[in-house]
């Protein structure tokens, strides 16, 4: 890899972070469109690669809000993480499937509709508080949150994202948890979730994309990371009546080039 590729692996990466780290994301979703339209990746070796670099961002993610959400807290609230995770581990694996099976230009527009989809929930999914009651209650919540951590899980697995931005309203929404809370949970129920996402993609010797990029992958997580820190610490200088706005157009136009592709 040469240099100039590097920098601009991680810089891209760190713009990506910082776009993420505004309304409390990884920036993944942002991230695919730019590994298949600037960086010319064949799509699913793109999915792959941000499905990597999601998981190192993930994980670093969880210790790094252990100040502000207490681990101890997330431990509490086990039975939420459990029954999303019933759901999205079956989702993930599915997903992948899915993803390796689908000829190029079949996955270029299911991700362009998904991108669709995430803008959607950018802009009308984000605006609540919680701290309330759940939704529904008793084997319907249970039912419910099974369902939706299944549809989660197979969104994730394709787009190659960790799921928060679709995680984070469903906890809120349909759990009525406390939005600082839903982060960390949404982290908690995300790694493993990625992680069976990888189990079927390295069935299908999918992941020797990763070896070919290892450098490549490594800067733009490390940008990624950087980005998001910075984005944290801006976060709610820039109003969301502006930047979900502006995030979900940003969305909208990667999904349209994805679909022309």
């Amino acid at each position: 890899m040469n240099g100039l590729r590097a920098l601009a692996s991680f810089l891209s990466g760190a713009v990506i972070g910082t776009l993420g780290g505004l309304i409390g994301l990884g920036g993944a979703e942002f991230r695919l469109p730019l590994l298949v339209g600037a960086f010319r990746f064949a799509v699913l070796d793109a999915v792959i690669l941000n499905k990597a670099m999601s998981l190192v961002v993930v994980a670093a993610a969880l210790p790094f809000r252990a100040g502000a959400v207490p681990l101890g807290l997330v431990a509490a609230n086990g039975t939420v993480i459990v029954n999303l995770l019933a759901g999205s581990l079956l989702g993930a694996w599915i997903g992948a499937g899915w993803a390796v099976r689908m000829d190029a230009a079949r996955l270029h527009r299911v991700i362009a509709l998904l991108l669709v989809l995430i803008a959607g929930v950018l802009l009308f999914g984000h605006g609540a508080a919680g701290g309330g009651a759940p939704a529904v209650g008793g084997l319907a919540l249970v039912a419910a949150g099974t369902a939706a951590g299944f549809a989660i899980g197979v969104v994730a697995s394709i787009l190659g994202v960790a799921g928060g931005e679709l995680l984070i309203p469903t906890l809120v929404l349909l759990f009525g948890v406390d939005v600082k809370l839903a982060g960390s949970l949404s982290l908690a129920i995300s790694l493993p979730t990625m992680i069976a996402g990888f189990s079927r993609y390295a069935r299908d010797r999918s992941l020797s994309v990763l070896a070919r990029n290892r450098g490549f992958v490594l800067l733009m997580a490390a940008g990624s990371l950087a980005g998001a820190f910075i984005g944290g610490r801006l976060l709610g200088v820039v109003p969301e009546s502006v930047l979900l706005p502006a995030l979900s157009a940003i969305l909208l136009l990667s999904a349209a080039k994805m679909w022309r592709h």
